[in-house]
């Protein structure tokens, strides 16, 4: 086998095929996983809805409607028994957090009481901040039953009803900052309709 003299020219063309190579594998690997990760978050997202409002029988996904606020969006899930409204779920958020934005979703009542929240995203410091989430403490549960009209949605700390999550009040603060964001819509929402 006769070895190629190393050059520009062939050291150019040789990092061209590579690059080609691995750009084209990406490509491919995007488009195969592409709707089976869209897929996956519809469902996070359904399952979410189901935890933090009344059984209902139809489907809040397709009934969604939305609202621009603070340069990102809240969605809104109404969930129907019949014709009644059983209770909305709000995908909301904030960008407090210790490592930034939380995304939550916020079950409530037709009269704007807290049923349930489930946390949808984050990057808050395990064995910390990720105590807002059920699977690692049941710190969320003093918001379930709470009308957030006279339950103030802030930590005690800074004069409200919340326990902040021990050596985690900044992501404390972050998910009053969420529940409270959903809410004040909710309401505005509510009594716009």
């Amino acid at each position: 086998m006769v070895k190629k003299e190393s050059s520009l020219k062939n050291m150019l063309i040789a990092l061209f095929v590579i690059t080609l190579f691995a750009s084209a594998s990406l490509g491919g690997i995007y488009e195969l996983t592409k709707e089976p990760i869209a897929a996956a978050k519809l469902e996070k997202k359904n399952n979410a809805i189901r935890q933090v409002i009344p059984e209902f029988d139809n489907s809040p996904t397709s009934g969604v409607y939305k609202k621009a606020i603070d340069g990102d969006t809240l969605y809104f899930y109404p969930g129907m028994q019949g014709d009644k409204l059983v209770g909305t779920a709000v995908e909301t958020f904030t960008n407090l957090g210790f490592a930034g934005e939380i995304k939550i979703m916020v079950g409530f009542l037709p009269d704007g009481t807290i049923n349930d929240v489930a946390v949808l995203e984050h990057g808050e410091t395990p064995g910390l901040g990720d105590k807002m989430e059920k699977k690692k403490s049941d710190w969320s549960i003093q918001f379930q039953g709470q009308n957030p009209a006279s339950f103030r949605l802030l930590v005690k700390k800074d004069g409200g009803d919340v326990d902040a999550i021990t050596a985690s009040t900044i992501s404390s603060r972050a998910f009053c900052d969420a529940v409270s964001r959903a809410y004040k819509n909710y309401m505005s929402i509510k009594d716009n309709k």
